[in-house]
């Protein structure tokens, strides 16, 4: 796992990515806006991201999918606003 310094920082931030999950899946299923259910899955996504990393001790060149997982995530989050401003639905 390595240093025990960064195996809390990584809990923490899959912690905090699942927590931010949660709460736009909350806020989906309260409105059913496609917005928040978008966001939830990318946090849940970043959250796997992190937690993959975390079990590989050195990530090298033939674990960049796991860097790919990231950029899914931010993708998604683009797209889900950029359909939002598209709906004129604001």
């Amino acid at each position: 796992m390595g240093d025990p310094v960064t195996s809390l920082v990584s809990g923490l931030l899959v912690m905090g990515y699942a927590v931010a999950g949660l709460f736009f899946l909350r806020f989906w299923h309260e409105t059913r806006d496609r917005l928040f259910g978008i966001f939830a899955g990318a946090f849940w996504l970043l959250a796997l991201q992190r937690v993959l990393l975390a079990l590989f001790e050195h990530p090298n060149r033939e674990q960049l999918w796991l860097y790919g997982i990231r950029v899914l995530a931010f993708v998604l989050i683009l797209a889900a606003i950029v359909d939002k401003n598209r709906d004129g639905s604001a």
